[in-house]
Protein backbone atom coordinates (compact mmCIF):
# COMPACT_ATOMS: atom_id res chain seq x y z
CA UNK A 1 0.00 0.00 0.00
CA UNK A 2 2.61 2.21 0.81
CA UNK A 3 4.09 2.51 -3.14
CA UNK A 4 0.82 4.23 -3.59
CA UNK A 5 1.72 7.21 -0.92
CA UNK A 6 5.24 9.14 -1.25
CA UNK A 7 6.27 12.16 0.88
CA UNK A 8 7.47 15.03 -0.18
CA UNK A 9 8.90 18.10 0.75
CA UNK A 10 7.81 21.35 -1.24
CA UNK A 11 5.00 23.82 -2.58
CA UNK A 12 1.22 21.70 -2.85
CA UNK A 13 0.23 24.39 -5.19
CA UNK A 14 3.03 23.43 -7.82
CA UNK A 15 2.60 19.82 -8.10
CA UNK A 16 1.68 18.08 -11.20
CA UNK A 17 -2.10 16.16 -9.60
CA UNK A 18 -5.43 15.93 -10.41
CA UNK A 19 -6.14 17.51 -6.93
CA UNK A 20 -4.73 18.98 -3.99
CA UNK A 21 -5.79 19.39 -0.39
CA UNK A 22 -6.43 22.89 1.03
CA UNK A 23 -6.33 22.85 4.63
CA UNK A 24 -9.24 25.32 5.33
CA UNK A 25 -11.31 27.19 7.51
CA UNK A 26 -15.06 26.36 8.04
CA UNK A 27 -16.04 29.44 6.24
CA UNK A 28 -13.87 28.42 3.10
CA UNK A 29 -13.15 32.35 2.39
CA UNK A 30 -9.73 32.02 2.80
CA UNK A 31 -6.62 32.48 5.16
CA UNK A 32 -3.23 32.27 6.34
CA UNK A 33 -0.61 29.04 6.00
CA UNK A 34 -1.74 26.52 2.94
CA UNK A 35 -5.14 28.14 2.63
CA UNK A 36 -3.35 31.35 2.05
CA UNK A 37 -0.97 30.18 -0.65
CA UNK A 38 -3.93 27.81 -2.48
CA UNK A 39 -5.72 30.99 -2.71
CA UNK A 40 -3.16 33.01 -4.22
CA UNK A 41 -2.13 30.22 -6.76
CA UNK A 42 -5.54 29.68 -7.93
CA UNK A 43 -6.48 33.34 -8.46
CA UNK A 44 -9.67 35.35 -7.43
CA UNK A 45 -12.13 32.78 -9.11
CA UNK A 46 -11.38 30.45 -6.15
CA UNK A 47 -13.09 32.61 -3.80
CA UNK A 48 -15.62 33.19 -6.11
CA UNK A 49 -16.73 29.42 -6.00
CA UNK A 50 -15.56 28.92 -2.28
CA UNK A 51 -18.55 31.15 -1.51
CA UNK A 52 -21.09 29.60 -4.03
CA UNK A 53 -20.92 26.43 -1.72
CA UNK A 54 -24.16 26.66 0.34
CA UNK A 55 -23.47 27.11 4.24
CA UNK A 56 -24.99 24.40 6.53
CA UNK A 57 -24.97 26.45 9.23
CA UNK A 58 -24.16 30.34 9.63
CA UNK A 59 -20.93 31.14 8.72
CA UNK A 60 -20.18 27.25 8.02
CA UNK A 61 -19.42 26.21 4.69
CA UNK A 62 -17.52 23.45 5.68
CA UNK A 63 -17.38 21.96 9.23
CA UNK A 64 -14.28 20.28 10.92
CA UNK A 65 -13.48 16.87 9.52
CA UNK A 66 -15.87 17.29 6.27
CA UNK A 67 -14.63 18.38 3.27
CA UNK A 68 -15.89 20.16 -0.34
CA UNK A 69 -14.43 20.36 -3.70
CA UNK A 70 -14.12 23.19 -6.00
CA UNK A 71 -12.53 23.50 -9.39
CA UNK A 72 -8.63 24.32 -9.23
CA UNK A 73 -8.73 27.45 -11.48
CA UNK A 74 -5.46 29.06 -12.19
CA UNK A 75 -3.24 25.75 -10.92
CA UNK A 76 -2.09 22.65 -12.57
CA UNK A 77 -4.55 20.60 -10.40
CA UNK A 78 -8.15 20.26 -11.52
CA UNK A 79 -9.21 20.37 -8.14
CA UNK A 80 -9.13 21.87 -5.13
CA UNK A 81 -10.20 19.79 -2.05
CA UNK A 82 -11.22 21.80 0.83
CA UNK A 83 -10.86 20.06 4.34
CA UNK A 84 -11.19 21.64 7.54
CA UNK A 85 -8.96 19.66 10.47
CA UNK A 86 -9.24 19.93 13.98
CA UNK A 87 -7.70 22.74 16.18
CA UNK A 88 -5.32 20.27 18.62
CA UNK A 89 -6.61 20.28 22.15
CA UNK A 90 -4.68 17.76 23.85
CA UNK A 91 -6.17 14.71 21.88
CA UNK A 92 -8.98 13.55 24.29
CA UNK A 93 -11.49 16.22 22.52
CA UNK A 94 -12.32 13.97 19.28
CA UNK A 95 -9.07 15.32 17.15
CA UNK A 96 -7.69 11.84 15.67
CA UNK A 97 -11.63 10.93 14.49
CA UNK A 98 -11.69 14.61 13.04
CA UNK A 99 -8.56 14.54 11.21
CA UNK A 100 -8.87 11.27 10.43
CA UNK A 101 -12.46 12.48 9.04
CA UNK A 102 -10.72 14.90 6.71
CA UNK A 103 -8.71 12.12 5.04
CA UNK A 104 -11.57 9.64 4.31
CA UNK A 105 -14.05 12.61 2.97
CA UNK A 106 -11.30 13.94 0.66
CA UNK A 107 -10.88 10.73 -0.82
CA UNK A 108 -14.10 10.02 -1.05
CA UNK A 109 -15.07 13.23 -3.12
CA UNK A 110 -11.33 12.38 -4.94
CA UNK A 111 -12.86 9.05 -5.89
CA UNK A 112 -16.45 10.52 -7.00
CA UNK A 113 -14.84 12.63 -9.25
CA UNK A 114 -12.60 10.62 -10.44
CA UNK A 115 -9.18 11.67 -9.66
CA UNK A 116 -6.13 9.75 -10.26
CA UNK A 117 -3.53 11.83 -8.16
CA UNK A 118 -3.93 13.79 -4.88
CA UNK A 119 -1.26 15.74 -2.75
CA UNK A 120 -2.44 16.58 1.00
CA UNK A 121 -1.28 18.85 3.10
CA UNK A 122 -0.10 18.07 7.15
CA UNK A 123 -3.73 18.33 7.97
CA UNK A 124 -4.29 21.03 11.30
CA UNK A 125 -0.36 20.99 11.87
CA UNK A 126 0.42 24.52 11.55
CA UNK A 127 -1.64 27.48 13.35
CA UNK A 128 -4.39 24.13 14.43
CA UNK A 129 -1.41 22.81 16.54
CA UNK A 130 -1.69 19.49 16.21
CA UNK A 131 1.84 17.40 16.80
CA UNK A 132 3.34 16.14 13.48
CA UNK A 133 3.85 12.88 14.40
CA UNK A 134 0.34 12.09 15.89
CA UNK A 135 -1.11 14.06 12.77
CA UNK A 136 1.34 11.78 10.76
CA UNK A 137 -0.38 8.77 12.08
CA UNK A 138 -3.33 9.28 11.58
CA UNK A 139 -3.00 10.29 7.83
CA UNK A 140 -1.29 7.38 7.21
CA UNK A 141 -3.32 4.76 8.79
CA UNK A 142 -6.29 6.52 6.92
CA UNK A 143 -5.15 6.85 3.47
CA UNK A 144 -3.53 3.16 4.06
CA UNK A 145 -7.05 1.78 5.37
CA UNK A 146 -9.14 3.60 2.07
CA UNK A 147 -6.33 2.49 -0.19
CA UNK A 148 -6.59 -0.77 0.41
CA UNK A 149 -10.51 -0.69 0.08
CA UNK A 150 -10.48 1.19 -3.01
CA UNK A 151 -8.78 1.13 -5.90
CA UNK A 152 -8.59 5.14 -6.84
CA UNK A 153 -6.63 7.29 -6.16
CA UNK A 154 -3.71 5.52 -7.84
CA UNK A 155 -1.46 7.86 -5.77
CA UNK A 156 -1.43 10.16 -2.54
CA UNK A 157 1.35 12.60 -2.24
CA UNK A 158 1.16 13.82 1.45
CA UNK A 159 3.40 17.49 1.60
CA UNK A 160 5.59 18.36 4.33
CA UNK A 161 6.00 21.86 4.72
CA UNK A 162 8.93 21.52 7.27
CA UNK A 163 11.41 18.99 8.09
CA UNK A 164 10.03 18.12 11.01
CA UNK A 165 6.81 17.14 9.28
CA UNK A 166 8.72 15.27 6.60
CA UNK A 167 10.82 12.95 8.94
CA UNK A 168 7.26 12.50 11.05
CA UNK A 169 5.74 11.33 7.47
CA UNK A 170 8.12 9.30 6.47
CA UNK A 171 8.41 7.60 9.41
CA UNK A 172 5.32 6.52 10.15
CA UNK A 173 4.79 5.26 6.45
CA UNK A 174 7.57 3.38 6.85
CA UNK A 175 6.46 1.37 9.57
CA UNK A 176 3.50 0.51 7.22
Amino acid sequence: MSGRIQVVFGNITSLAVDAIVNAANEWMLGGGGVDGAIHRAAGPELLDACRAVPEVRPGVRCPTGESRITPGFRLTARHVIHTVGPVWRGGAAGEPELLAGCYRSALELAREHRVKSIAFPAISCGVFGYPAGHAATVAVKTISTYLAAHNTPDSVVLVAFDVATEQALKVTLQQL
